[in-house]
């Protein structure tokens, strides 16, 4: 628990570093561009598309009367926004994990290991192709157990828990290959993981949950129409900023983590011995 507190606050301090608060502007600038994009192009058509289905359901009719009924009509307007954010959060959670992933997890493990881990040796026990093969798998198994556990979504105490649980576990699975996969071994990789999955479980999960403050920003964007162009770029940087630190958290704790285990398993180096006391002049035989 020490240690995922000490990088906790490491973390926390460098995201203000500039570095770090520059390196997060290009996967900003390139999410928003897509963002702004697929929204001018699909979003009448997406918000058309669920209107038109929302009212072929009966329930949903019978919903809209009574919000008629008490003066309410304007939020049906606001349902099917409301709907395509819901959809599209988590594929934006998911584009700005691999963001900052492909584009922003490199320099920042650069920018710890050189600041707090000069001396640690990179053994490179993993590469980056093989890197993108786990970020993949694990994001195809994150998707697919969020889609089957939407009709849990429906019970109030696990829509706040589940969906935390799954980016959770897909942080700590990209994140944890990512932070040691240059400076540690295939060996030393998985038995750090083994040793510390817990921990860095927990610390994915603590991540999906600040993952959730961006939606409320996001849902902003969609019921106030006249600063989307403000709210949703700040929702997605948020977004970004917390898996920054989120990589950040990581990379403090795996290298940290790696440092004490080679400790344990290396022996230190043998003490160099003094040199020998210089003999006085007293001690010295007559010429």
């Amino acid at each position: 628990m020490k240690l995922v507190l000490d990088a906790f606050w490491r973390a926390a301090a460098y995201c203000l570093h500039p570095r770090v608060i520059a390196l997060s502007v290009l996967p900003l600038v390139l999410m928003v561009a897509a963002s702004l994009g697929l929204g001018y192009l699909f979003w009448d058509r997406a918000v058309d598309a669920v209107n038109e289905t929302l009212q072929g359901w009966s329930l949903v009719t019978t919903f809209f009367a009574w919000l008629e009924r008490f003066d309410l009509a304007g939020l049906k307007s606001a349902l099917a926004p409301l709907i395509i954010v819901f959809l599209a959060t988590p594929v934006i959670v998911v584009v700005a994990l691999l963001a900052v992933s492909v584009l922003m997890t490199p320099a920042m493990l650069h920018l710890v290991a050189q600041r707090r881990f000069p001396d640690l040796e990179r053994r490179h026990g993993g590469s980056w192709w093989r890197g993108a093969l786990v970020a993949l798998a694990a994001t195809a198994i994150a998707l697919v157990a969020m889609v089957i556990s939407i009709p849990l979504w429906v019970v109030p105490p696990l829509v706040l828990l589940i969906p935390p649980l799954i980016w959770g576990w897909l942080t700590y699975r990209v994140l944890s290959y990512d932070v040691l996969a240059e400076h540690a071994s295939r060996d030393e990789r998985r038995e750090l993981i083994r040793r510390h999955r817990v921990p860095m479980l927990a610390m994915g999960v603590v991540a999906g949950l600040l993952g959730a403050a961006p939606s409320l920003v996001w849902v902003s964007g969609t019921m106030f129409a006249a600063l989307a162009p403000v709210l949703v770029p700040a929702a997605i940087w948020i977004y970004t900023l917390v898996f920054a630190f989120a990589a950040l958290w990581f990379a403090h704790f795996g290298l940290a983590a790696l440092q004490a285990l080679r400790l344990e398993r290396e022996p230190p180096p043998p003490p160099v011995p003094e040199p020998a006391p210089f003999p006085s002049l007293e001690r010295l035989p007559p010429p």
